[in-house]
C-alpha cells in the first residue's frame, strides 16, 4: 500500500471512531431525557389541546400534577387544576414552579395528560398579595357522619324554594358543581354519576311513595340562574320529580360547602376546587361523605340504600317512610 492509501485508511478510520463517539453520545443524551411514555392509540371521538402552565403541585402516588395553566382556546378559561396522566413517568423531574408544556385529551367521560415536557425549571411563583372584598359570611361548625343536616333553603332549576327539611322521609345524595365546568372527571362525571344512580334508585327504590332525591347544587349562583341550571339538568335526561339543580344566596353557599370541607375558589373565569357528595338519611343525619370524585353510581346508590334501610330499623316512621313501608309489605318485596 503506497503512502497516498495509508493515508486515506488512517482518514476513514479517524472518520469512523469518531462518529460511533458522536453517536454514543447521542444515546448517552437521550438517556438522560425526560422519559417518554409509551403511546396508545387514543379513543374515538377524543380531542386533543396543546397546553402550558406551572406546575404546583406533584403527586406521584395519585398520578397526579396540579398545574395554574393558561387559557385553552375553545374550551377552558386559566385557572388552577389537577390533571391525571396515565403513565407515572410523565411525571419524573417536575417540581412546583417549573413551566411545563403537555397535551390534554379529553373524551366524553374522561381526560388526562401526556407528551409533559418542561419548557423552563423555576421556583413557585410567590403568591400575590390579595385585598380581600368584603363579603357577609357564616360562622359555622364542620359537619360529620352522625351529624344532623342544618335546614339550609334554596332555589331549584324551576324557580321554586326548596328546603331540605321538606325531603325529610326520603333519602338524599348532595353534590356540588358549576355548570361551566367543562372537564370530564369533574363537574360533568357528577352529573353523569347522578344521572346514571337516578336509574339504578328507580328499580332499587321504586316509587310511590318517593323514597329519594338527589340535589346538584351550584357555588357559581352569579352564572348558574334557574334557568341556566334547567338547560343543564336537561343535558343528563334528568326526573325533576327526583333530581333537583340548587342555586341560592351565596352566604348559604359558603357556608353549607365550608361545613363539608369543600373550598372553592374564583380563578379567573373558571373555579378551582375540591370535591364533596353527601348521602343523608331519611331522619335528616349525614349518613356518608365521599371525598373526592372517584366514587361511582353504584357506590352511591349501596349508601343510600344502607341509610334508607337502617333508618326503617332505627327511627320512628315518618309519614313518608311508613308509607314506603305500607307499599313494601303489599308487594311483598
Amino acid at each position: 500500500m503506497n503512502r497516498f492509501h495509508r493515508m486515506c485508511a488512517s482518514s476513514a478510520n479517524r472518520a469512523l471512531r469518531g462518529g460511533i463517539v458522536a453517536f454514543m453520545a447521542v444515546l448517552a443524551t437521550l438517556a438522560t431525557c425526560h422519559p417518554m411514555a409509551a403511546e396508545n392509540p387514543l379513543p374515538a371521538g377524543a380531542r386533543t389541546f396543546d397546553v402550558r402552565g406551572e406546575v404546583r403541585r406533584v403527586i406521584p402516588e395519585g398520578r397526579t400534577v396540579v398545574v395554574k395553566h393558561e387559557e385553552i382556546p375553545g374550551y377552558m378559561a386559566a385557572m388552577t387544576m389537577p390533571f391525571q396522566v396515565k403513565d407515572p413517568r410523565e411525571l419524573e423531574g417536575l417540581e412546583p414552579g417549573d413551566r411545563i408544556a403537555f397535551r390534554m385529551i379529553v373524551t366524553e367521560e374522561d381526560g388526562w395528560i401526556d407528551r409533559v415536557r418542561v419548557l423552563e425549571k423555576g421556583q413557585p411563583e410567590e403568591p400575590k398579595p390579595v385585598i380581600p372584598s368584603i363579603r357577609i359570611v357564616r360562622d359555622v361548625e364542620p359537619l360529620e357522619v352522625g351529624d344532623e343536616l342544618p335546614d339550609y333553603t334554596f332555589t331549584n332549576e324551576l324557580r321554586r324554594a326548596v328546603s331540605f327539611k321538606q325531603y325529610r322521609g326520603q333519602v338524599l345524595a348532595l353534590t356540588f358543581i358549576y355548570t361551566r365546568c367543562p372537564y370530564p372527571t369533574f363537574c360533568p362525571r357528577q352529573g353523569r354519576e347522578f344521572a346514571r344512580a337516578s336509574e339504578l334508585l328507580a328499580k332499587r327504590l321504586p316509587d310511590p311513595p318517593k323514597r329519594w332525591h338527589l340535589f346538584s347544587l351550584s357555588f357559581d349562583p352569579g352564572y348558574d340562574t334557574p334557568s341556566v341550571l334547567q338547560r343543564y339538568a336537561r343535558s343528563f335526561h334528568y326526573d325533576p320529580a327526583h333530581w333537583s339543580f340548587l342555586t341560592g344566596a351565596i352566604i348559604d353557599i359558603d357556608a353549607i360547602t365550608e361545613q363539608f370541607g369543600m373550598i372553592f375558589a374564583r380563578d379567573g373565569e373558571g373555579f378551582s376546587h375540591n370535591v364533596r357528595t353527601v348521602v343523608i338519611d331519611p331522619a335528616g343525619r349525614i349518613r356518608k361523605i365521599f371525598i373526592g370524585n372517584r366514587w361511582t353510581a353504584e357506590e352511591l346508590v349501596e349508601a343510600m340504600i344502607e341509610a334508607w334501610e337502617s333508618s326503617r330499623t332505627t327511627s320512628p316512621a315518618t309519614p313518608a317512610n311508613a308509607g314506603a313501608a305500607a307499599g313494601s309489605s303489599g308487594s311483598g318485596s
